[in-house]
C-alpha cells in the first residue's frame, strides 16, 4: 500500500513540475520569440501611448467614429466581464435591447433605409468583438465623412483598406476592425 502511495505522490510533483513550470516556460518563451506582438496582446501604439488591442472591442460613440457592434460585457467592452448576454431570442429582453439598437443605429445614420446588418444591433458572444461587417462599416460612411468633412470615396477607401478577408480564402468572415479603421481616419481625416 505504501509503496503504491509513494508512485503516487511522486507522480504528482512530476507532473506539477512538468505541467505547472516546464510547460508553461517554454511556451510562454516560444511565444516571446516567434510571436512578440501577439504574446503581448495585439496591443496599437499612437505616438508611444497604447490605445488599445486588435483583439478587444471599444466603444466609439461620436458622429466622426465608425461604431462598433453592441457589447454585453459588463458596461460595455469590458474585458473583466467578458461574456453575451445568453438571453435567447424569445427573451424579452433581448427583444427589447434590439429595438432599441435598431432604433440608435437608424438615428445615428438617418440617411440609410435598408436593412440593418445583425452585426449592427447584436452582441458577440464575447462582448469584445473589435469588429465589424463591410455591410455595416459601408452603411457609417456617410455618416464619418460628413462629420470629418471627407470625401464618400476616401472614407469609403479605406474601409476597403481595412478590410480583413477570410483565412485562405473560405475560413471566417470578411471584416473591418473598428479601432483601427478610426485610428487610421484620425491620422488621415483629422476631427474638425
Amino acid at each position: 500500500m505504501w509503496s503504491g502511495l509513494k508512485t503516487g505522490l511522486r507522480m504528482i510533483v512530476v507532473m506539477t513540475v512538468l505541467t505547472g513550470l516546464v510547460y508553461p516556460v517554454v511556451v510562454t518563451g516560444l511565444a516571446q520569440v516567434i510571436f512578440p506582438a501577439k504574446a503581448h496582446g495585439s496591443l496599437i501604439e499612437t505616438d508611444g501611448k497604447i490605445v488599445g488591442s486588435k483583439l478587444i472591442g471599444q466603444g466609439f460613440a461620436k458622429p466622426e467614429y465608425f461604431h462598433p457592434r453592441p457589447s454585453a460585457a459588463g458596461s460595455g467592452y469590458d474585458a473583466g466581464a467578458s461574456s453575451g448576454s445568453n438571453y435567447g431570442p424569445t427573451n424579452q429582453k433581448l427583444i427589447d435591447r434590439v429595438k432599441e439598437s435598431v432604433a440608435q443605429y437608424r438615428a445615428e445614420n438617418p440617411d440609410y433605409t435598408g436593412d440593418i446588418p445583425a452585426d449592427a444591433v447584436t452582441t458577440s458572444a464575447s462582448g469584445l468583438d473589435p469588429h465589424i461587417s463591410p455591410e455595416n462599416a459601408a452603411i457609417q460612411v456617410r455618416r464619418v465623412a460628413k462629420a470629418r468633412e471627407a470625401s464618400l470615396g476616401a472614407v469609403q477607401a479605406l474601409v476597403d483598406q481595412w478590410t480583413e478577408h477570410p483565412w485562405l480564402g473560405f475560413i471566417g468572415e470578411p471584416r473591418v476592425n473598428v479601432l483601427q479603421l478610426n485610428l487610421e481616419l484620425d491620422e488621415r481625416f483629422p476631427a474638425r
